[in-house]
């Protein structure tokens, strides 16, 4: 897969015809200040197709504003890991809280609980960033970018997340809770030193899915255009000199990157919390 890839952005050109086949790469050469697409011949063949012309050439990239770009927009690596560490610790919060809420028998706190995450799963997660950043000033309230981003994506996933964690919740076995009552615990003691630990246990590893869905979610707080985060310095590298493509593409490596890393981190949590179940 990886050498099909860069086989189709390696800039070469096949042209065939009577009169031979010639293939080339096209390379980005820099004249009189701008940058143009030239042909470099790399080999010639006397032979070709016998009768019209046949043409193919793959995607041709500028390597030298690869090369050229390729460190500032890696620096937004450790900016959107900050925000989606910030955002899964409030999201798990406020998912906790919603899960409880939704499994209480008092009417308003369930009712909040519901409303919460019906009214968040119901609206996107684009809108709720812009929210926090454009709407909520009107109201006296002014967040920076980067806490708008981190407060959308809490509230988002929390809302999400507190389905995962009310199966766990509702994964303690009633014994369990009624022993713990007959041992003399209170109903607060019971869930904090029973139900809750197990709960958690549960749900790490939907958890971490979450935090790496959380990773390319991130994404969406480039909008506020004050948090300079992977998507936010890849565009900032590619508009001006209108090299989208090889930025984009910069960034998404970043963001497979990022995927693959957190994916094997959280196998090997899986695993050692498999171990210790046994």
């Amino acid at each position: 897969m990886l050498l099909l890839l860069l086989f189709l952005f390696s800039g070469l050109k096949l042209k065939s015809s009577a009169a031979g086949t010639q293939i080339a790469i096209t390379k980005w050469v820099e004249t009189t200040g701008n940058k143009q697409k030239q042909d470099e011949t790399l080999f010639s063949l006397p032979v070709g197709i016998p009768s019209g012309e046949f043409a193919y050439s793959t995607i041709t990239l500028d390597w030298g504003f690869v090369g050229k770009n390729f460190a500032f927009i890696r620096d937004g690596i450790w900016q959107t890991i900050g925000i989606s560490a910030l955002s899964i610790v409030t999201a798990t919060v406020l998912a906790l809280l919603a899960a409880l809420g939704r499994l209480s028998t008092f009417p308003p706190v369930y009712a909040l609980s519901t409303f919460y995450v019906s009214l968040i799963r119901g609206t996107p997660l684009f809108l709720q960033v812009i929210f926090f950043f454009l709407a909520l000033p009107q109201l006296g309230i002014d967040l920076s970018g980067l806490w708008a981003g981190v407060i959308a994506l809490g509230l988002n996933y929390g809302a999400y997340m507190s389905e995962i964690f009310r199966a766990g919740l509702l994964s303690v076995g009633k014994g369990q809770r009624e022993a713990a009552l007959a041992l003399g615990m209170t109903q607060s003691q019971m869930m904090l030193r029973i139900v809750i630990p197990q709960a958690l246990r549960f749900a790490v590893p939907p958890t971490g899915n979450e935090f790496i869905a959380m990773l390319k979610d991130s994404a969406l707080v480039s909008a506020t255009g004050f948090v300079h985060e992977i998507l936010w310095r890849a565009g900032a590298a590619g508009k001006p000199v209108n090299r989208n493509l090889e930025a984009l593409m910069i960034a998404a490596v970043f963001y497979w990157f990022m995927t693959i890393s957190f994916s094997a981190l959280q196998d090997r949590l899986e695993k050692y919390m498999a171990r210790g179940d046994r």
